[in-house]
Parts: structure tokens; sequence; C-alpha cells
């Protein structure tokens, strides 16, 4: 009888092959698209997050980010891990923002998040990136449309961008590749 030895795995780099990664000749890069959700209710942020689950789950990363919900101290420093692939931020403001007034620090927080985000989106770091809410930052004055158009051009070609809020811009839609609006139709 034989002694019994302990199963261990051990890798080991084969004879004669190369240790650079070789792409089959057929496979291309996937073009993000831009795609809008919207809705005067604002009741389709389930939808969203289960693509942005979806997305995270394949091994892509994901960001998620909430420039109008504030209050927990979640800004770009401390985002929510929600998985290994997913990262999620909001504003770093106190307060929840409901309208156009808002106060300097809140005013400072949003724009401290969109610079974050135009940053990690240029960088190409995440897959996804969900900008929630945005239509009501651009419509508030707190974000500028025209960087928002420049981000979307400007972008690196793999990333995939969704924009969510009940009163998108003419000019962003006529740049995206898919629009959704959801509505309830009720019967009488």
């Amino acid at each position: 009888m034989l002694p019994q030895r302990p199963a261990v795995s051990q890798l080991r780099a084969m004879p004669n092959v190369s240790s650079a990664v070789r792409a089959h000749p057929l496979l291309r890069a996937v073009e993000g698209t831009v795609q809008i959700f919207t809705s005067q209710r604002r009741t389709f942020f389930t939808n969203v997050m289960v693509q942005a689950a979806r997305v995270a789950e394949q091994g892509l990363p994901v960001l998620i980010v909430q420039f109008l919900k504030g209050g927990i101290g979640q800004g770009p420093d401390h985002p929510s891990q929600m998985g290994q692939n997913l990262s999620w931020i909001r504003c770093e403001s106190l307060d929840c923002v409901s309208g156009p007034d808002v106060s300097d620090a809140t005013r400072s927080a949003v724009q401290a998040l969109w610079k974050h985000t135009q940053t990690v989106v240029n960088e190409g770091k995440y897959g996804l990136v969900v900008l929630d809410e945005l239509s009501l930052a651009i419509d508030f004055g707190l974000i500028k449309e025209n960087e928002l158009l420049n981000l979307l051009k400007s972008r690196p070609a793999h990333v995939e961008i969704i924009l969510t809020g009940p009163q998108m811009p003419d000019s962003i839609i006529a740049v995206a590749d898919q629009v959704t609006e959801f509505r309830r139709n009720y019967v009488v």
C-alpha cells in the first residue's frame, strides 16, 4: 500500500509558452452605450439597480453615483461596497437635495462628487457608471449640461453610462443609445 499524500494544487509555468495575454483575433472590445431611464414618478431605480448588479456579477466594476442624496457621509472618499464589483457613492452633504435652493456646502459637495465622477469615468476605471437623478441636478443648476455632454462624448469607448431622472434635456436624449420611459397606465 502506498502512503497517502495530501492533495496539493500547484501552478507551474508551461515550457515555451509566453506569459503575455493573447486575445482571440475575432474578439473586439464591446463599445459602451449611453442609456437613459426616465419617469415622472421616479419609481424605476430598482430596474437600474438590477442591471447594475447583473453587470457587477459578470465581473465588471460598477459605480453608482447619487448626486441628490446625502446625509450619511458616503462621499467619494467613503464609498459603500456592495459586493466585490459594485461601489456606491453619494453627495457628501448632510442634506438631500430637493430643489435649486441649496446651501453653499451642499452645492460644493455636489460639485466635488461631479468632479470625482468625471475623473473616474475618464480613467475608464468602471465598466458601468450609473448617474442617478442627473437630470434633476442639471435642472437645479448644480451640474452643467454641456459638461455632461462633453463627458459622454469623451469617455473611454468601453464605459457604459446610465443616466436617470424625470426631465432629461433634449440634448442628452439626442446622444443616448437607448431611452426607456417608465409609465403607469391605469385601467379604468
